[in-house]
């Protein structure tokens, strides 16, 4: 099924921008497969070169996290509040919303996500 085009919102808009300065919002979207995000994770990050200092995570089990007005909301609050002055969004779904090591072993693939198995997150191509 395909995602319906909505208005750009805030956050669209604050990545158009480009870099205006540090600290940036890092904002990346995660679902079991290339369809429906049901994870976003923002990450603030201070200066060049660093890990961010501050993430947060939002989820949902039935909606797509992408057209959630309420977490849009959410969103642009932490990252208010942490004075940001770019937004970095990805384009894509980049990957399963379990994270290895804690909801599955490291170095194995995700049982719930077959989707992922085999797949470049980035580009969501299968890997041969």
């Amino acid at each position: 099924m395909k995602r319906k085009r909505r208005r750009p919102n805030e956050l669209a808009k604050r990545a158009k921008r480009g870099f205006r300065g540090y600290p940036v919002a890092t904002i990346a979207f995660y679902g079991p497969s290339g369809e429906r995000a049901s994870k976003v994770a923002v990450g603030i990050v201070e200066r060049h070169g660093l890990e961010p200092q501050a993430l947060e995570t939002w989820h949902s089990d039935d909606s797509d996290v992408r057209d959630n007005d309420e977490i849009g909301h959410e969103i642009l609050g932490f990252i208010q509040a942490h004075d940001v002055l770019s937004v970095a969004i990805v384009d894509r779904i980049i990957g399963c919303p379990h994270e290895e090591g804690i909801d599955y072993p490291e170095g194995q693939a995700c049982p719930d996500c077959p989707y992922w198995r085999g797949r470049d997150r980035w580009s969501g191509e299968t890997i041969h």
